[in-house]
């Protein structure tokens, strides 16, 4: 059949690779940021070794299932392209490893955290860590350009092998998949998994770098706004000591990996996990207030990215301030939004809600002023049916022993801080579900991921919205994070970890059977399958009658006492 590669036709004979055809047409490129790394096919993704037609004994060509469904049309990825980017980190992990496997065979190397554009790798059990070493066998390998091969093992042999290399949470892992048949990438006697597809060979890797960080590394990505640059060494030492945290409560409640959950699940653990992971957030809550009181704070900003929890977060630090005889006031940065038909929209012609334009920061700042300095202001309500802001003759003063709470998307903006305000009046906390659970020590779960499956869940419960809707928007959600969130995370007084160790297993139940009906003809196929990949590992527990009504997980399956009038 004849092949539309990028809009260029070429005829495959049998047994060509798609990089084979890349090449032939021309499409290959050492700009970095231009050149292909894995093709997209039918709403799947596929490694650039994968062969459309295959040669037969029969000398019948066969043209692949996947080719077939497409009508030829073959679409190449990039790093500069998101699913592109992914493959270009899938692959990056794969040399690492293999890079401390060659120095370090004996040391637990385990995946511990993303930091901006860098990763953050923990090693234990090797005296001799070195992070120069570990760059210069990296670079090696690299150099070397090593193809990076596929091949289809059963599940037990995987798990055999896997334990035999001192891999046991990986072995452990498998140990709970249903199907009998595993593919891994390898590359002489070592080989892993990554859940995703990898580039051709270890020579695709041309921009990264590798710094020593307390015991362990970070890992140096390309540059998310601009691919053909280094990204730069992230100083988030807040973040990390929260990440830290996280690395604590999953040794105290001893639920470091999938594997450590779906075993708790199955003996009926999981309760108690859920009694312990809840108990330790209302602790960290009651920590905070305590902050906040001795501070002698009037204000606090609360922000966070989507579906980080927000608003029960701001109504459970509420009832813990009240233990303290403080008056809280929640309020929303939603009703500061602008009138949507005063927003321009951008090039594309849609208007960018996640923008700090989109808020009237001049009423915000001058109204929070006043209230500190002990004025008497009329509240805004907006109408999100109308898109335009109301008054209802709210009016508000503070009294002796008020302390006012307001959550919103932009809470750690300085655009949002009044002028001459004494700035211990305002504390400002940000709240993110950094979760701490890994699949195994070489795969982290993306706090992103965790924060899309509750977004999933609440608009499918909440506001009958399908997968497809959902996602739909979730990339210029994910942009606008980026540009207006992460950038002031580090001027928090407070982060505060909003993810609970049990609630992927809670989610599945809700979530599985939206994700499963969603057919490869629906432009987010790929990234649900994505997201099937993980949850096929993760055992389901029917326990949302245990789950407390002021819990944060209830504020995306239902049954949160906040949201009752």
């Amino acid at each position: 059949m004849l092949l539309r590669i990028d809009g260029h036709e070429i005829q495959p004979q049998p047994g060509q690779s798609l990089l084979n055809l890349i090449r032939l047409a021309g499409l290959d490129t050492p700009v970095f940021s231009k050149r292909p790394i894995a093709a997209k096919i039918a709403g799947d993704v596929f490694n650039l070794q994968y062969v459309p037609v295959r040669e037969t004994p029969e000398d019948t060509p066969t043209v692949r299932r996947a080719m077939a469904a497409s009508g030829g049309d073959i679409r190449l990825l990039t790093v500069s392209d998101p699913t592109g980017r992914e493959v270009y980190n899938r692959t990056t992990q794969f040399v690492i490893f293999l890079a401390l496997r060659r120095l370090w065979p004996r040391a637990r190397c385990k995946m511990n955290c993303t930091l901006g554009e860098a990763l953050y790798i923990e090693v234990d059990g090797t005296a001799d860590f070195d992070a120069d070493r570990l760059r210069e066998e990296i670079k090696s390998i690299i150099q070397a350009d090593i193809p990076l091969l596929r091949r289809r093992v059963s599940t037990k042999e995987a798990m055999a092998a896997y334990a035999a290399q001192g891999l046991t949470d990986k072995a452990r892992l498998l140990s709970w998949r249903e199907s009998p048949t595993f593919d891994e990438y390898y590359c002489g006697d070592f080989s892993d998994y990554y859940y995703g597809e990898l580039a051709p060979s270890t020579g695709y890797l041309q921009l990264w770098d590798v710094r020593a960080l307390d015991h362990g590394f970070l890992f140096l990505f390309p540059s998310d706004r601009d691919p053909d640059k280094l990204g730069q060494w992230p100083q988030l030492p807040n973040l990390f000591q929260v990440y830290s945290e996280g690395e604590r409560w999953c040794s105290l409640m001893e639920c470091e990996n999938v594997a450590d959950l779906n075993e708790l699940t199955k003996s009926g653990k999981i309760r108690e996990l859920i009694r312990v992971n809840e108990a330790l957030h209302e602790k960290r809550f009651a920590q905070i207030a305590d902050s906040i009181c001795q501070r002698g704070a009037r204000a606090v900003l609360l922000a966070g990215p989507s579906s980080s929890g927000k608003t029960t977060s701001a109504n459970r630090l509420a009832t813990q301030l009240r233990v303290y005889g403080k008056k809280p006031i929640v309020m929303s940065l939603d009703d500061y939004y602008r009138d949507r038909d005063t927003i321009v929209p951008g090039p594309d012609g849609q208007l960018d809600l996640e923008h700090i334009n989109t808020l009237d920061t001049d009423l915000f700042r001058s109204q929070l002023g006043e209230l500190l300095q002990g004025g008497t202001v009329e509240l805004p309500e907006f109408n999100f049916l109308t898109g335009k802001r109301e008054w209802h003759g709210r009016h508000m003063k503070l009294e002796v022993d008020s302390v006012i709470l307001v959550e919103g998307l932009h809470g750690l903006n300085p655009a949002l801080l009044p002028e001459g305000i004494d700035p211990k009046a305002i504390f400002r906390m940000y709240v993110s579900p950094l979760l701490p659970l890994n699949l195994d020590n070489h795969n982290r779960i993306p706090t992103s991921y965790l924060r899309l499956l509750r977004r999933i869940v609440r608009d499918h419960e909440t506001r009958g919205a399908s997968v497809a809707h959902t996602m739909s928007m979730w990339d210029s959600v994910r942009a606008g994070e980026r540009r207006w969130i992460f950038p002031y995370q580090e001027n928090a007084d407070v982060i505060f970890n909003s993810s609970t160790l049990f609630e992927l297993a809670v989610l599945k139940k809700h979530i599985y059977p939206l994700l499963l009906a969603v057919t490869p003809e629906e432009s987010c196929y790929e990234q649900v399958r994505g997201v099937v990949k993980i949850l096929n590992y993760v055992l389901e527990a029917d326990v949302d009658d245990e789950i407390p009504p002021t819990s944060l997980v209830r504020e995306f399956i239902g049954g949160n006492t906040f949201y009752r009038k």
